[in-house]
């Protein structure tokens, strides 16, 4: 994640927002030994790491890159990115707004005033999630999608499951160590059936279900 975040356009600092439990401490040190900026708060209040995050940097946005999408594409982040710099009246930019890219390949920025926003008002699990109540949340914000064409979000290279993580091996064996193009991605998976079928019958948890 940090490899991608580095090769990206218009990112001006990357940043790791872990919590204060010991089991995260390995996370921390990583960030260190990486020379990245860490920050750490609430376990399961991850909005306000953010937030924490933004008062640490002064940011007037932050890029949201969750540790479960390895395959992150610094073409996309960099698209991101570019979206909300051409017009900073966005509240919320990102690629999973109309889902036509893998899921795993998300991006998603949100500017400083409407991160505060949502941390005055959201609750239960929008504070877990995030960026949820900018997009589910009762408030109406200005927000931007960007998609792909045709689109692949059949497809997934998230990691949640013993399945996934079999699904992204067999992914880097084939592309390398390295952060992919989401391109690259697809036309392998589009070529490798036996690839998809690993991770084929694992179903997605409702933003509720945590």
């Amino acid at each position: 994640m940090v490899r991608a975040a580095r090769a990206s356009d218009g990112v001006d600092e990357i940043i790791i927002a872990t919590s204060t439990a010991s089991g995260d401490d390995a996370v921390a040190s990583l960030g260190e030994r990486l020379g990245v900026r860490v920050v750490r708060g609430s376990e399961d209040d991850v909005l306000s790491r953010f937030v924490l995050a933004r008062a640490e940097t002064g940011a007037d946005a932050l890029v949201r890159l969750t540790a479960d999408c390895p395959l992150a594409d610094p073409a996309l982040i960099s698209s991101v990115v570019a979206v909300w710099r051409s017009d900073p009246s966005l509240d919320y930019v990102a690629t999973t707004l109309v889902r036509t890219l893998p899921r795993g390949l998300d991006v998603e920025l949100v500017s400083k005033a409407a991160l505060a926003e949502a941390d005055r008002e959201a609750e239960d699990y929008h504070r877990t999630h995030v960026t949820s109540y900018l997009y589910a949340g009762p408030r109406q914000f200005r927000t931007m999608g960007l998609v792909v064409a045709p689109p692949a979000n059949d497809l997934r290279v998230t990691l949640d499951t013993a399945e996934d993580a079999a699904t992204l091996d067999a992914i880097v064996t084939e592309l390398g160590d390295r952060p992919p193009a989401w391109r690259e991605v697809v036309e392998l998976l589009r070529s490798r059936p036996d690839i998809v079928g690993i991770n084929a019958d694992v179903r997605q948890k409702s933003l509720a279900d945590g």
